[in-house]
């Protein structure tokens, strides 16, 4: 039951041991070693179909990672091999393009705390609005795994736009975006660029057809007024308005103005029915899921993890470790860093793309294109004998550490045998100073 669950997922499971085959939820929740009290099991079936769907989300959320795949290797073979690519995409493949993601050390949040601008409480309390950016190397990635035929879907939860602009077309833009703008009053939508002037000089958005129908019934009411009044007669004062009419009466039947919201999805607010049906058609097909520049805190695009079958095999790309999960190749550093060396491995070229400012804790700093003087990259570095590799610009602290120490252990990770080019990469660390490896660990 669980192995179903695992692989076909809650709404299939539901359908078939529920419904189909009529198995009372009490029971059903005893074979999770969930024991209700006769109060609970009298309750309505809605009621116990919520307690179930919780056990299900616990067991979903205890992914096993599956020992094939440990190295970089592994993961050039699985693109490479992969033919329905899913790949997850956040904040973190759009920083060098000069858009700072919210959690990292050096993030938007890090960044406004630490002015103390702003009194915020979570990232989430901040939006930021595209302006004249370009693609980073992670958009040509998917761009490129597209035009190779291999990509099932690109879900991202940037609002960006980035990665239509390089050309990616089965995108889906799971939180919306700033491409078009609707209003909130009447649902006329426009582009985005309609309504970009008055966000960039802080003025409230106002909807065109909803200011000429109100200047139209305005008209029309003034119209009509002034033809009442002319069929009576002044008054011995000489005022032709009647004394008991009210600014408010001119404002009845005139329709409101409404303001132009980006079609975006904002936090609280539920998501577009087509994640749902698109995740659902997807989760059949997949052969490969890539989560790159994400932590994976927002729902419930975040959830959408565990409804992947979990014999799928999973790759994390992203500047810091995410623990709730449990992917097979863990790959930490900037993501550019990293795709570039995947893509190296392959034989695949990117397209060129302009070095865009990033984001700093002092602010946003121009980065040349071309750095003069800068050492080669160095290549990824294995933490133990573990599934996860150190890219440039890896944050993880004592939790690396922690890792290095576990992994050594072979009953952690079970025989994991290194390939060759590992088994060569461990010896020259072995002539590196062990003291400043241990550093860069940390």
């Amino acid at each position: 039951m669980i192995h179903q669950l695992k692989e076909k997922g809650m709404s299939w499971w539901i359908k078939e041991y529920v419904l189909k085959r009529a198995i009372p939820i009490p029971k059903l929740l005893y074979a999770f070693d969930i024991v209700l009290c006769r109060e609970l099991r009298d309750k309505r079936p809605k009621t116990l179909l919520f307690f179930l769907k919780v056990a299900l989300s616990r067991q979903l959320s205890r992914r096993d990672k599956l020992p094939a795949y440990n190295t970089v290797d592994d993961a050039v073979n699985l693109l490479r091999n992969s033919k329905r690519i899913i790949i997850l995409t956040g904040a973190g493949i759009s920083v060098s393009c000069g858009i700072p993601d919210f959690r990292s050390e050096n993030g938007l949040y890090a960044m406004l705390k630490q002015r103390g601008e702003y009194d915020l409480d979570d990232p989430q309390q901040i939006q930021i609005y595209p302006s004249n950016f370009t693609p980073s190397p992670c958009h040509h990635f998917i761009k490129f795994i597209e035009d190779r035929g291999q990509l099932l879907r690109n879900y991202t939860q940037n609002i960006d736009t980035l990665e239509t602009l390089a050309g990616v077309k089965n995108v889906l833009q799971c939180h919306g975006s700033f491409a078009s703008a609707s209003c909130i009053e009447c649902r006329t939508r426009v582009p985005g660029k309609d309504i970009e002037d008055d966000i960039l000089r802080q003025r409230i958005p106002l909807c065109k057809v909803c200011q000429a129908n109100a200047a139209q019934a305005r008209a029309a009411v003034a119209a009509a007024k002034k033809q009442e009044q002319s069929k009576k007669k002044r008054r011995k004062s000489g005022n032709p308005w009647d004394g008991d009419h009210s600014e408010d009466e001119d404002e009845k039947g005139i329709p409101k103005v409404g303001v132009m919201k980006p079609d975006i999805t904002f936090f609280g607010e539920k998501l577009d029915d087509r994640f749902d049906r698109c995740l659902e058609m997807d989760r059949e097909k997949v052969d490969l899921l890539i989560v790159i520049g994400t932590s994976l805190k927002v729902a419930p695009v975040a959830d959408m993890i565990l409804h992947i079958p979990h014999s799928v095999p999973q790759i994390l790309i992203n500047k810091t470790p995410v623990k709730h999960i449990n992917p097979d190749i863990v790959l930490l550093g900037n993501a550019d860093d990293v795709v570039v060396h995947l893509c190296e491995r392959l034989g695949w070229e990117l397209p060129r793309a302009k070095t865009r400012p990033e984001a700093t804790r002092e602010g946003l700093r121009k980065r040349p294109s071309v750095e003069t003087g800068k050492p080669p990259p160095q290549p990824p570095r294995r933490v133990g004998n573990s599934h996860v590799w150190l890219f440039e610009g890896a944050e993880g602290g004592n939790w690396l550490e922690t890792l290095e120490i576990d992994s050594r252990e072979p009953s952690v990770f079970g025989d994991s045998p290194l390939s060759q080019a590992d088994e060569d990469e461990e010896q020259v660390d072995s002539h590196n100073d062990r003291g400043a490896k241990r550093a860069r660990v940390i």
